[in-house]
C-alpha cells in the first residue's frame, strides 16, 4: 500500500527513523500510555485520552504501519521493537512514573514497554490481551491461525472480529473494525501477526515487580485466565466482547478508574 500519512513534523522518531503519530495531553504527575492492538489505531483509544486527561497526562501512539504512523524499511517487527517504539514515546515528553495500558497486543507491547522503562513503569494493565493465550499454543494452532490470514487477509479478520464480539458489540463498530483492520498491509501485518502468535509472556511476568491488572471481557478462554492468574489481578466485564472499551467507553472508563487508583 502507497497511502501518504502525515504526522507531525515534532512526532517522536523511532531509531530507524520512523515518525510516530502520537497524541499527548492532560495533567498530573503520572502518564497513563495506551497502547493499541494488532492492526489497530490510537484512534480506537479517543474516549479513554478524553475522560482520563482530566486527572492525567495521557498518551496514545500509532506503532509502525498502523494509523497514521509509516512501516517506513522496518523489518524488525517483534513486540519487543514495538516497546522500544513505546519507550521512544515516553522517554519524548520525559515522563517519570507511567501507567502502560495496552488492548490485546497492546498488552503484550506494555509488558514487553514495562520491562524497559524499570522503575519508571509503575504498573501495567492489559485489556483483554489473552484473548488467544499466548505461550501455551500448540503447533497446530499456530499453524491454523497464521495460514488463515496469509490465504485470505480480509475474510479472516472480519472472521477474527466476529468471533470475538458479543451480543455488547454494536454491529456499527463490527463493521468499522472490519473495514479498517481488513484494510492494513499484510507486507507487514503478517510478519507482526506471526511474532505476535511466538510471543512467550513467561520472561515478562517473571521479572516485573509492579502490579500487573487486567480488564477481560469473554474473549479470553479459562486457560489463559489460569497460566495468568499468579501474575495478574483480574476485572471481569461479563458479556463484553474484545472492544470492550469501544463497545461501552462510560462502563470501561469507570471500571479503568478503580483499578488505576489502585495502581497510584
Amino acid at each position: 500500500m502507497n497511502e501518504q500519512k502525515i504526522v507531525s513534523a515534532n512526532a517522536p522518531v523511532t531509531h530507524d527513523h520512523i515518525q510516530l503519530a502520537c497524541d499527548h495531553r492532560g495533567q498530573g504527575d503520572t502518564l497513563l500510555v495506551f497502547i493499541h492492538g494488532w492492526t489497530c489505531r490510537r484512534a480506537y483509544w479517543a474516549s479513554q485520552m478524553e475522560y482520563f486527561s482530566n486527572h492525567y497526562r495521557v498518551m496514545a501512539a500509532d506503532l509502525p504501519g498502523h494509523g497514521d504512523s509509516d512501516s517506513g524499511s522496518r523489518t524488525d517487527w517483534r513486540l519487543a521493537t514495538f516497546a522500544r517504539d513505546i519507550e521512544t514515546c515516553v522517554r519524548s515528553v520525559g515522563a517519570e512514573r507511567v501507567i502502560l495500558i495496552g488492548h490485546s497486543m497492546g498488552g503484550a507491547v506494555a509488558l514487553e514497554t514495562a520491562r524497559r522503562l524499570g522503575k519508571t513503569a509503575i504498573g501495567v494493565v492489559l485489556v483483554d490481551t489473552f484473548a488467544i493465550d499466548y505461550g501455551y499454543l500448540p503447533p497446530e494452532a499456530v499453524q491454523a491461525f497464521d495460514a488463515s490470514f496469509a490465504q485470505n487477509f480480509p475474510a479472516a479478520m472480519a472472521y477474527l472480529i466476529e468471533q470475538t464480539s458479543t451480543p455488547a458489540t454494536p454491529p456499527a463498530l463490527k463493521e468499522r473494525l472490519i473495514r479498517e483492520m481488513a484494510a492494513s498491509d499484510p507486507a507487514w501485518a503478517l510478519p507482526v501477526w506471526r511474532e505476535l502468535l511466538a510471543w512467550d509472556p513467561r520472561p515478562a511476568f517473571e521479572e516485573l515487580q509492579v502490579p500487573i491488572h487486567a480488564i477481560n471481557g469473554a474473549s479470553v478462554p479459562e486457560s489463559a485466565r489460569e497460566h495468568c492468574a499468579p501474575f495478574v489481578t483480574e476485572v471481569l466485564i461479563p458479556g463484553a466482547g474484545h472492544f470492550l472499551h469501544m463497545e461501552s467507553p462510560a462502563e470501561f472508563n469507570q471500571v479503568l478508574d478503580g483499578v488505576l487508583k489502585k495502581v497510584c
